[in-house]
């Protein structure tokens, strides 16, 4: 497996950051548009170096939290005005395009 650069983590750093509030992107939209070979990558970005990041506006690709973080996550997107039907995000309003 190649090593993730400075350069990459930065980039994912900042693909987070452009995330508008009320709006979500996925681990593997932000792989796939940073260049990166997988979406664990950005969730390992996210536990080493996320600190200040908005964490909350990246779930997975069905709509649903962490499993970790699950009502924590979605209660910061609603407070953000992110869709929320159940226990989910409403990936058609709420994705954000890179």
């Amino acid at each position: 497996m190649a090593k993730t650069t400075p350069e990459q983590v930065e980039h994912v750093r900042s693909m987070i950051l452009s995330i508008p509030p009320g709006k979500v992107s996925t681990y593997g939209a932000i792989a796939e548009a940073a260049g990166l070979s997988t979406p664990r990558t950005v969730a390992w970005i996210l536990r080493v170096d996320g600190g200040g990041l908005p964490w909350q506006r990246v779930i997975r690709a069905d709509g649903k939290p962490a499993q970790e973080v699950g009502q924590r996550q979605l209660d910061l997107l609603a407070d953000e005005g992110a869709p929320i039907r159940g226990d989910r995000v409403n990936m058609r309003i709420a994705f954000h395009e890179f």
